[in-house]
Parts: structure tokens; sequence; C-alpha cells
């Protein structure tokens, strides 16, 4: 006699998940501003929002904060970028943000790529969507780094998640 054994299971990625990850990203945030000046509360806010939505929508590739200097990331700046996960783990504390970093001349910037589901929209459904954010993005060349990027955490929920690397110098 013989027996099989078949467990599966499946996962809904709610906004309750994508609000879950987005603390993590702003208490990261909160830690920049304590340290550098740059986000304001208010900015960070709205950050917040645009990333639950973008996050519960299936809309983001990868977001990034921090400062640059001549067209480039310098170091303190954070990237994010999604992932999806067999697991339903809720990842890394967050933390970590690098301390000390001379940001004399920098100016903060935050840049985002959509991923394919974006782009899978109509330009009227995209229009419609874009209402739902606090602010809408512009387009401009992706700065490149001044260093190179170290993976360092990982934020995740409900099977999705963002990897955050680390502008290192």
């Amino acid at each position: 006699m013989s027996s099989t054994y078949t467990d599966t299971a499946s996962q809904t990625f709610t906004r309750a998940h994508a609000k879950k990850i987005s603390y993590r990203v702003v208490a990261d945030l909160n830690r920049m501003r304590r340290f550098y000046g740059k986000p304001s509360e208010h900015r960070i806010s709205q950050y917040d929002t645009e990333l639950i939505e973008l996050l519960t929508a299936g809309f983001l590739e990868r977001v990034s904060y921090g400062f640059r200097r001549g067209g480039d990331w310098i170091e303190p700046s954070l990237h994010y970028t999604a992932i999806e996960l067999a697991g339903s783990g809720s990842g890394d504390d967050p933390g970590q943000v690098p301390v000390g970093a001379d940001v004399r001349g920098a100016s903060f910037y935050t840049y985002l790529v959509f991923s394919g589901a974006w782009f899978d929209l109509s330009p009227a459904e995209r229009g419609a969507f874009e209402k739902t954010l606090p602010f809408v993005r512009g387009q401009a060349q992706e700065p490149g780094v001044d260093g190179y990027l170290q993976q360092d955490l990982a934020y995740s929920a409900g099977g999705r998640g963002l990897q955050r690397a680390t502008v290192r110098s």
C-alpha cells in the first residue's frame, strides 16, 4: 500500500502586506532624515503612500532614495528592487543606514522604475492610477553610481518584497 500527500499553498498579496514592506522603507528614510536632514517628514509620507499603491498594484520594479552629486548616487543612497518570494516571511529589520557620509554639495533625489505590468496598462489606465498617487513623477535619466551597490537587507511580506542595496564608496 502506498500513500501520496499533496500540499498546495497559495497566497494573495494585499495592501496590508504592502504596508508592512513600506513601513521598513519609511524607517530607513526617517533614519536618513535624522542623520542627513533629508527627506522631510512630508515627503516621507508621500513616498510611503506612493510605495504602498505601487506595491499593491504590482507596478514597481525598483525605486531609489538618496543623495546625488555630479549626476551620480553617492553614499548613503538606498535602492530597493521588487522581488517575488516563495515564502511569506517578513524579512529583515530596517536600519543600517550609513552614518557620517559626506553629503556636502549633494542634493536629495529619488528615482523610480515601473514594472512591466505598468506598461501593459493603457495610457488612460496609467493616468487614472497616477491620480491615486500623491505626486506624478517626471521622466529623467537614471543616475549612475559613485562607488558600488551592496545588497544588504530584504523586506518582505505576503510572498513579495524589496531587496535593498546601499551605495558604498
